[in-house]
């Protein structure tokens, strides 16, 4: 259990590393990546990509072009493993890009312990989306097995969010019961029982809430969220966060066997590596995704609140157990998931 405040990254400080990444055989070169991700990224990595490539010009000369790719997470990586040429990932979940090297063989197992953090250089949270108003008087996970309240929340089986989603309210109705499994799925039944529809993906809800006006509760990233109510709808929506949450940590890697053969390893390390300078760090903060750099976290606590989180191993024994458990063909979600 704990209250996330930031990770201390003091000693993992980018200037000697990008200084030894940027070493170059000749001239400046023209480098295109290509960053396939999960889907509310979009706007955070259209302007850290400008800012990457700003910074990399100024300190090798190289223009840097990335391409952007997005989707429903376990699809994205689906994709990376039937032979997209990403050079990164940035996908929902950690399991994600376990796939992915396990099956393609594209990057090592232990791509976990090459960037701090677990290779997670932001993390989120989960909360709950409502109607101005608030009508149907949502205030923590309870509210929503209530007989007559529609729930959005996306897929399991494609979407990182969904199974964040999914494993928060598990978790929610452990902790409740005291960690009773049989209570648990009941639980987390009633609830789908409440979904009217399966999104594949985290944005895909979102439309699903706002545009399509379905539900009464939309479960999403704190910082979809956050986006709704602050930048493209503000006042028409407010946001509810529960008692207890998970700490969502998306995950980031380079795939070797891509950058080794297109020849842009350097490049796309120190894309990665620049996440966690002050420079990623803010534009993570400022697209509502919580740093993990102590110094960029100190200045936006009032954006992001100390909250009761726990982890994926703390209550499910890690994302290789939580996947067999719950998302494999006749794990608890097909158990309980009665369209």
């Amino acid at each position: 259990m704990k209250c996330f405040t930031g990770v201390n990254l003091k000693t993992f400080f980018l200037v000697s590393a990008l200084g030894i990444a940027a070493a170059s055989s000749g001239g400046a070169r023209d480098v295109t990546l290509l960053n396939v991700s999960y889907d509310p990224t979009r706007e955070l990595y259209l302007e850290f990509n400008a800012a990457f490539a700003k910074h990399w010009k100024e300190k090798t000369g190289d223009t840097v072009t990335v391409k952007q790719s997005h989707g429903g997470s376990s699809k994205q990586a689906r994709s990376v493993i039937d032979g997209l040429r990403a050079d990164v990932v940035t996908l929902a979940l950690a399991y994600d890009i376990d796939a992915i090297a396990e099956r393609s063989k594209a990057l090592p197992p232990d791509w976990q312990q090459r960037l701090p953090g677990n290779s997670s250089p932001y993390v989120s949270t989960l909360g709950f989306l409502v109607r101005k108003g608030n009508p149907k008087d949502i205030k923590d996970w309870d509210d929503l097995v209530k007989p007559g309240i529609s729930v959005v929340t996306p897929n399991p089986k494609t979407s990182g969010v969904a199974r964040w989603n999914y494993l928060a309210a598990w978790g929610y109705a452990l902790k409740a019961n005291q960690n009773d499994q049989k209570k648990a799925q009941e639980y987390v039944a009633k609830l789908y029982k409440n979904v009217p529809v399966l999104d594949s993906g985290a944005r895909g809800a979102t439309t699903t809430f706002i545009e399509r006006g379905i539900g009464d509760v939309l479960i999403n990233w704190e910082n979809e969220l956050l986006l709704v109510t602050r930048k493209t709808n503000p006042g028409q929506f407010e946001i509810v966060m529960p008692t207890v949450s998970i700490l969502a940590e998306p995950a980031v890697a380079v795939i070797d066997r891509n950058v080794n053969r297109k020849g842009t390893a350097d490049v796309a390390r120190a894309y990665l590596e620049y996440l966690y300078s002050e420079t990623g760090q803010e534009i993570a903060a400022k697209h509502f995704y919580r740093p993990t750099l102590e110094s960029v976290a100190a200045k936006h606590t009032d954006t992001f609140p100390r909250l009761e989180l726990f982890t994926v191993a703390e209550m499910f024994g890690g994302w290789q157990q939580a996947h067999r458990d719950h998302f494999t063909e006749g794990g608890s979600f097909d158990r309980i998931y009665k369209p």
